[in-house]
């Protein structure tokens, strides 16, 4: 048997480099495995946040965060969702919440029966069933107990400010144990004819070898890409933005406990609300638009007074493999995906389960690696399906940009999901999946994505019995939105934001 793998190096900066450092030592420290993070040189702006999806939650209470001195320190906020608005008022807003959509009707799923009851005139639209939707619209947190717990799935994210989170992970890491190197540039240096990484090179003459290499540099992917030649993927034809202009602003003078998504005719702009900024996300394809106008239109559609305002390209797409030889990539040095749904930290923590679950016990680990990859391939087209649907299926008008937002491509796989759910409502839930069926279901209603028909085993519930579950559902969410807490006094009592 080969000599076992007891190091790993990663290589970065920023919160992914200390999320993936401190998950590392938490999960292999116990077995003897050493974790060694090498910290370049930050390249957050002031008006940079993370925003990011609900499993990042999940990810704290793993690390054993405290959830109310992290946004206490951070200045971040809790994100129920996104609001999808159109700027001109032209097609109707909807509300992506994360959380469930109705509540079972004897023993089967909401969707179908909210289907039947719309074809038969229901006015109610599918987010006012949904406990989450309706707690962020009154700005309101929802804090789950057993009733919640038996109506349905209510999760919640976060609005964080990039730089204050990328130190708090920090000194998490180093609490737990992480040995720490600072370095303003590296040296990869590889083994014969380049077989494999051997050590991270920090410039003064010191070397940190490992059997195993994390690449989380974002963008750069200074190990897979630069060091080791992997290629990448463009997806290009996917995604019409290739410019992303961030900024910020003053604070909400009440501050919602969700982002909103603001599409006008060459783009669209988010909004992330925090507790000392708002954050602003402005995508836009230089096709269409220069950056100084894109910056006049951020204003524009805003509302909002901008300042530190700056430019990047927004360049989509994925390295042929994520694992090569012994080095992993991580994050966006995997792949790099629109700004739409937030979701960098998402992909990053993907990466990481899916490495924990097959970190090789030896040096000889060809069969992790080739797992690994097929997984993550599909872990990463899943979501980049999810943010096409927002281009192929929008309904914003017959400008240029949405009009070549619709003639994007869609892979055969999204199209089929697409397909199926016009015909009866169903969405063809695939390996790998990071979004559960409610928010396929809630984004393709909200693009105006409708079915043709629905499950017709739903038509042994009377029509009585349906109208009393809903009406009953309609009155728990309104009972239940009456007595959660606001988000600021939230924010103030539990998580001591003064």
């Amino acid at each position: 048997m080969s000599k076992t793998l007891d190091s790993v190096v990663v290589v970065g900066r920023d919160a992914p480099l200390w999320i993936t450092a401190s998950v590392l030592q938490s999960a292999l420290a116990p077995a003897g495995v050493k974790v060694t993070a090498v910290e370049l040189p930050s390249q957050l702006q002031a008006h940079d946040v993370y925003a990011s999806l609900p499993a990042l939650e999940a990810l704290h209470n793993q690390l054993r965060i405290d959830e109310a001195a992290l946004l206490g320190r951070t200045q971040g906020t809790f994100s129920l969702g996104q609001n999808f608005v159109d700027a001109s008022r032209a097609t109707p807003s909807f509300f992506h919440a994360y959380g469930s959509y109705g509540a079972p009707i004897e023993g089967g799923a909401f969707f179908p029966y909210w289907l039947k009851a719309r074809g038969l005139g229901l006015q109610v639209a599918l987010e006012d069933f949904s406990l989450t939707a309706a707690a962020a619209k009154h700005g309101r947190m929802v804090i789950p107990d057993g009733e919640t717990e038996v109506y349905g799935r209510t999760d919640y994210a976060y609005h964080l400010p990039a730089l204050a989170y990328a130190a708090w992970m920090k000194r998490l890491a180093a609490q737990r144990g992480v040995a720490m190197h600072e370095a303003t540039d590296i040296e990869v240096v590889l083994g014969p004819e380049g077989a494999a990484v051997e050590a991270i090179g920090l410039g003064d003459g010191r070397r940190i070898p490992a059997e195993l290499f994390v690449d989380v540099t974002g963008g750069e992917a200074r190990l897979i890409g630069a060091a080791l030649g992997v290629g990448r993927q463009s997806w290009r034809e996917y995604f019409p933005a290739d410019r992303r202009l961030t900024a910020s602003a003053n604070r909400f003078a009440v501050v919602p406990p969700y982002a909103e998504v603001r599409s006008w005719t060459d783009g669209w702009l988010s909004l992330h609300p925090v507790q000392s900024h708002t954050y602003v996300v402005h995508a836009y394809s230089s096709q269409f638009h220069g950056d100084d106008q894109a910056l006049e239109a951020a204003i524009r559609v805003s509302g909002l007074a901008l300042s530190d305002a700056a430019v990047v390209a927004s360049d989509p797409g994925r390295r042929a493999v994520a694992w090569d030889r012994n080095c992993v990539a991580l994050g966006a040095s995997a792949c790099a995906f629109d700004a739409i749904h937030g979701v960098d930290l998402q992909s990053l923590q993907l990466g990481l389960v899916h490495l924990l679950a097959l970190f090789p016990v030896h040096g000889e680990f060809a069969a992790e690696r080739t797992e690994y990859n097929r997984t993550m391939r599909l872990s990463f087209e899943r979501i980049r399906d999810f943010q096409s649907a927002c281009y192929v299926a929008n309904r914003y008008g017959a400008s240029a940009f949405w009009n070549a937002a619709r003639h994007a491509t869609a892979s055969s796989e999204l199209t089929h999901k697409m397909a199926t759910f016009r015909a009866r409502g169903d969405v063809p839930m695939l390996e790998s999946e990071s979004f559960p069926q409610d928010s396929w279901q809630a984004l393709f209603v909200g693009l105006g994505v409708l079915p043709a028909t629905y499950d017709p085993t739903i038509d042994r519930t009377s029509p009585e019995t349906m109208k009393q579950e809903f009406r009953r559902i309609l009155g728990f969410i309104k009972d239940k939105v009456e007595q959660q807490t606001a988000h600021d006094l939230y924010l103030r009592s539990v998580c001591c934001v003064a």
